[in-house]
This record gives C-alpha cells, structure tokens and sequence, in this order.
C-alpha cells in the first residue's frame, strides 16, 4: 500500500484478484504509488479479503454463506453488502476496479455505497468473448454506474464503445514503467540474442515467435533467443524448439524476478513479442514487457497488435509486422542481428521514446486525476467524516 499518510489524504479501495498473476505488475503499482491511502480489497472466487487476509465477511455471515443454498441465503448479495459496510467503516471515497469483470461484481455494492466506481479495463477483460459474455448484463450496468472508465489502448477505447461504454466515460491511459529501474541495455554492444518476456498465452503467441527465431538461425546461427514466463503453452513451446533443432539455442528459464528480467535486458540486443489475436477473441492491452524493454534501451520488434502500435514507432524504435507473418519478423531480427549499430540507435530512441511517454509516474498521475476527479463531483467535500455504519446490515438477507 501508499504506507503511512496524513489524515486527510483520501482514501482509495483498490479490487482486484487475489494473488496477483507475477506478470500484472501495473495492478501493484496502482497499490503502492496512488497518492491515497490505498485499502486493497482481494476477491478470490466467493471470499472477498482484506490486505491482511482476513474476511469481509463477519462470522455470522460466514455461517450464513456456508449454509447458503440450505436456508435460502444469497451469498452473492450477503458478500456485496458486507463490501458495501467496509467501505463505508474504512472511509472510502473512491473504488478503483481493476479489470472489468472485477466491476461488474462490484457496482451494485458501490452505487448503494454512493461511493464513485472507475472501472480498469487491461486486456481479455475487453476482448475474450466468453468473458464479454458470462458478464454482458453486468457491464450494461457497470458503464451506466461508473464514474470512468479507463482503457490501456486506443484500440481499447474503440471496443469498449462497441462493447456499450458511453464515450464521454471513457479515458485513454496507458500503464508506465520505471525508467529509471529499466535502464542501461547496450544492443550495440551485445551479441545477437533475442529475449521474449510473457506469458506462454495464444495471445501472446511464443510459438509464432520460435517460427521467427527459427529463420533467423538459419541465416545466423550464433543468434540466441531467451523466453522468459510460463505458461500452458510452454510444455508445446518447448517440444517446438526441440523438434526444431534449437535445443542449445532457445533457452527457458521460467517466471523470473523483475530485477532480473531487467538484468536480462541489459545483455541483449533486441526484444521481440509476437502478440495476435486469439481463437476466443482475447487480446493485450498495452503489453507493459514491451514499454519496459523500450526503457532499458532496447530495439522492438512485435506485431501490430492492440497497444503495441501505440508505444512502438515502426523504423524509429522498434519494427512492426501483422499479426501471424512470421517471415516479416524473422527478416527484422535479422536486420538487427547483423547490424549493432542500427540496433544501438533504435535503441536510444525506444528509451528517449518511453521516457517522454510512458512512465510510471505519468501513468500514475493520469489515473489519479480520473480518481480525483470522480471523487470532487461526488461529493463537494472530499475530507467529510464517513456515514455511520448500520450495524443491522451486517445480518444475510434471504431471496
């Protein structure tokens, strides 16, 4: 969280998922770096928890949950209104959702609560068509609720508006990263080996990747590629590299510590990403892998897919190829494989690039001006003491 803050900073309930998937690094950004007091609420199936792990629920209503389909409890309604008292006893002034499926679970409590929603969409929440619809309903009224909505891409932008956002609630702001962590990458000076950092994901399509490294070793054998992550696709990914002969050429060291992932950037000469569109719709947001090698230095090669296309300049900074043309992106691995020095300036550029655009505290400040000013237009003065809480909400309503 923010950590300690004076008394009338405001105060922030941050929901999302419980146990942050190791590559959603911008969620605890939003934890630690918003200017609030940030009181994270965890949702993990059908227990709602608090930073510290314990329940929303209180013991009575934790039997009454247990014993739900029995006595004829909602337990869906009894954890929404145990949500709805804590933010109320804690204060909240604002509900930041993090996804869109995480909204649609909580506006009901928020607009019973009279307490402002702004909904953050990051990627399949947006796109995977299973997802879009189990919770159709849901996001009809999330967008009719909510104070904002808040895309990661322009692309995004132009699907939430498909999906039924009204345009006026939607805002443009990208993740960041911190430029000064990622820093120091010399392709200029690094031998000709390639590094991929996700999730092995179809949209993320690893394997597409291997097809291009593939074509690039036959051109330049000593080329090496890194594939940082884990995933359903890594056990395939694998058997492709050996079935391939790249065994001794690919390497995969798993889910990694962020300093090391940006250690590894320090030693490479290029990144690359492969992103497409997958069979069930899902698709990246702004792939915060592709922002954070731009600002160690480093050259980009990926597709023209969701928000790449908004971080990466094609001949500038990086190259771009459509989605699935694996030999257009092996021919730009080449090129930056057998020449360092083109390598070394798209790589200057990529960071100047990042560093004007995207960084963490840019990013930070956009959300929270969004935060801000959905809490100044629902109530004109911010700092006033929270609504009493009605104890007698505390017991299960039945259906």
């Amino acid at each position: 969280m923010s950590g300690a803050m004076p008394a009338h900073q405001p105060v922030v309930c941050v929901v999302t998922s419980k146990g942050l998937v190791y590559s959603e690094t911008f969620i605890q950004a939003h934890i630690e770096h918003l200017p609030a007091r940030v009181e994270p609420v965890y949702v993990s199936g059908s227990a709602w928890l608090t930073h510290d792990g314990l329940p929303l629920l209180n013991i009575v209503e934790r039997i009454a949950k247990a014993v739900a389909g029995e006595v004829g409890v909602d337990a869906a309604a009894l954890q929404l209104r145990a949500f709805g008292r804590h933010l109320k006893r804690r204060g909240v002034q604002a509900v930041l959702a993090e996804f869109g499926t995480i909204g649609a679970r909580v506006y009901r409590a928020c607009e019973r609560a009279g307490i402002p929603l702004i909904v953050h969409f990051h990627g399949y929440d947006a796109y995977q068509r299973g997802r879009i619809e189990a919770h159709r309903r849901g996001y009809q009224k999330m967008f009719a609720m909510a104070a904002a909505i808040v895309a990661v891409s322009h692309a995004m932008e132009e699907q939430l508006v498909v999906l039924g956002a009204p345009r006026d609630k939607i805002v443009y702001c990208p993740c960041g990263v911190d430029v000064a962590h990622f820093a120091g990458a010399n392709p200029g000076a690094a031998p000709p080996t390639f590094l991929a950092v996700g999730r092995f994901v179809d949209k993320k399509a690893p394997h597409l990747t291997l097809l291009a490294f593939h074509k690039v070793v036959q051109a330049l054998p000593e080329a090496r590629l890194i594939m940082v992550g884990e995933g359903a696709l890594l056990h395939a990914c694998r058997q492709i590299a050996t079935a391939l002969q790249l065994d001794g050429k690919v390497s995969f060291p798993g889910a990694i510590a962020h300093a090391q992932v940006a250690s590894l950037m320090r030693d490479v000469r290029c990144f690359v990403q492969h992103s497409i569109c997958a069979a069930d719709g899902d698709s990246e947001g702004t792939p915060v892998a592709v922002l954070e090698a731009g600002a160690a230095g480093l050259p980009v090669v990926a597709t023209t897919h969701a928000g790449i296309r908004d971080v990466v300049v094609h001949g500038e900074t990086g190259f771009l190829v459509p989605e699935g043309a694996v030999d257009r992106m092996a021919h730009f691995m080449t090129v930056l494989a057998n020449d360092a020095a083109l390598a070394d300036r798209l790589g200057q550029r990529a960071r100047t690039h990042i560093t004007a655009h995207f960084t963490r505290q840019a990013s930070i400040a956009r959300l929270w001006s969004v935060i801000e000013r959905a809490i100044a237009q629902a109530a004109p003065n911010p700092h006033r003491a929270p609504a009493p809480v009605d104890e007698c909400a505390q017991f299960p309503a039945t259906r």
